[in-house]
């Protein structure tokens, strides 16, 4: 099997790690050439990557396309911010996906596309030049906007908003203005029947914000057309979404539903809101396994698999802000006891690992590892946001449970990504970032790995991940570390695995 991915943008979490779903289960992900794709800020070529899709999809016959609306409408996620297309020329790209649509009026197509954020920080990184000045004050304006909407008072660093320029105000509105457009054009696509199912989703937002209140007005037209749930779904994320979606397209290897059951140790655990998002866990874990194409039970009897949440801490914790001191032993024992009772139920089972924001819990970790319960997973993820942690883990839980209904199942693949995201969230994020980094306050723009301090840290970078790699499988080794933009907020590595391990 063959799936067709136009990526939210180039990150390896975008290309890499949907290629690496499909290859639990024996299918390869076709990406645009890296020529077409964007290089950080640099968008991409929105007319060769439109010719690529109409390519894959009607003349080499894919099975299934996966489409990022941010890719195909303004070359990129990063480019959906700081590109200056007006809106009938960005609307008028839709037109090849009616194009693949017609031809293949059978072939599954699903998209997303993504809520501008309005990140609270002063780093234009991923936002308009403006943000270095100005940025935090948007972000208070988008929210005094949202409570205007409901007729709640404005808060004080809504206030400090009114004192940005006007043309500064006016760019970012129109800005979103046209974005919102664009998302309810891809209502529109949903209506048609040219995409199912669309997934609309908002990371890095807040309970008030812009984007949550585009999100209420997305919500309300989707029931005024009264789209099925199913075909048209609105939750928090964004970087797992083409893993999520390049899951469901394997479905076509096994048609039967995957079943899903959540699991947490603690009693109100999934009732709990995660930093950077607006609705519970819970909620949020359910969606992304609606967005699978997998069903959520209630019994443990009834499940496929098991999906174990190590819920947020109350202190919301964060590895690139608020940093963790959350030293309670009880969460950690709880949810080790609730993924060895999950993996005596002979099912497969993944741990979502979502107690802090931007990295994982280094003491379940650790406590998994310990204890052999690790390497039993099927799936592990612990990074940057509950939603994309949530929708890794699902993706690689229903990879693995179609896999091995088809016969198609490569416990190789599963392995290595396994260990990758452990590395990665546990061993990078929370630990070998959070020391190399140090006290840095990544909100006000200052990064120790920017400029001519980039080959140092990609040096040190590399001698933390090999000494915590070889305490999560001895004799693996680790290959070509870098960083995707220049920066320390992301990785990528190789690991390659002993004999017997991937099997």
């Amino acid at each position: 099997m063959q799936i067709a991915l136009l990526p939210l943008d180039e990150r390896p979490v975008n290309v890499r790690l949907p290629a690496d779903v499909a290859a639990i289960a024996g299918a390869t992900v076709a990406v645009p050439p890296d020529a077409a794709l964007p290089l950080h800020r640099r968008p991409g070529d929105v007319r060769v990557l439109g010719d690529w899709l109409v390519e894959q999809c009607v003349d080499a016959r894919a099975d299934a396309a996966v489409v990022s609306l941010d890719m195909l409408l303004h070359g990129g996620l990063i480019a959906s911010r700081v590109r200056d297309d007006d809106l009938a020329t960005t609307l008028a790209r839709t037109q090849v996906l009616r194009t693949i649509r017609a031809a293949r009026p059978r072939m599954p197509v699903s998209a997303v596309s993504v809520v501008m954020r309005a990140s609270d920080s002063y780093i234009a990184d991923e936002e308009p030049d403006y943000w270095t000045r100005y940025g935090r004050d948007l972000h208070a304006l988008g929210g005094d906007l949202h409570r205007g909407f409901l007729g709640q008072p404005t808060t004080p660093r809504g206030a400090q908003a009114r004192a940005i320029p006007d043309d500064v105000r006016r760019d970012f509105l129109r800005r979103r203005l046209r974005n919102h457009a664009a998302n309810l054009a891809a209502v529109d696509l949903a209506a048609e029947g040219v995409v199912d199912p669309l997934l609309i989703t908002a990371d890095d937002t807040a309970s008030r914000s812009a984007g949550s209140l585009e999100q209420v007005w997305l919500d309300q037209w989707v029931r005024a057309l009264r789209l099925d749930a199913g075909s048209v779904m609105v939750h928090a994320g964004a970087d797992e979404v083409d893993a999520v979606l390049v899951s469901r397209a394997l479905g076509a290897l096994d048609p039967n539903p995957v079943r899903m059951r959540l699991v947490c140790a603690e009693a109100d655990g999934l009732d709990r809101v995660a930093l950077y998002e607006n609705t519970s866990v819970g909620a949020g874990a359910a969606s992304q396994v609606r967005a699978s194409g997998s069903v959520v039970v209630d019994t443990a009897t009834d499940a496929d698999a098991l999906l174990v949440v190590h819920a947020p801490d109350r202190d919301r914790g964060d590895w690139r802000g608020d940093r963790p001191d959350d030293a309670a032993l009880a969460p950690v024992e709880a949810t080790v006891a609730a993924v060895r009772t999950a993996l005596d139920s002979g099912v497969e089972v993944g741990v979502a690992d979502v107690r802090y924001a931007n990295g994982a819990d280094p003491a379940v970790v650790e406590r998994l590892r310990d204890e052999g319960l690790l390497s039993e997973l099927a799936a592990y993820g612990g990074w940057n946001t509950a939603g994309n942690t949530l929708g890794s883990v699902v993706a690689a839980l229903r990879a693995c449970v179609v896999g091995k209904r088809a016969g198609t199942f490569d416990a190789g693949a599963a392995r290595r990504l396994l260990v990758h995201r452990a590395l990665e969230d546990w061993g990078y994020q929370a630990l070998v970032r959070t020391r190399l980094t140090g006290p840095t306050d990544p909100r006000t723009g200052q990064d120790p790995a920017a400029g001519a301090a980039e080959d140092g840290y990609v040096e040190r970078t590399r001698q933390g991940l090999e000494l915590l790699l070889r305490t999560l499988v001895p004799g693996a080794r680790l290959d070509r570390v870098g960083l995707p933009w220049h920066r320390s907020f992301e990785v990528d590595f190789d690991v390659h695995l002993p004999d017997g391990w991937d099997a």
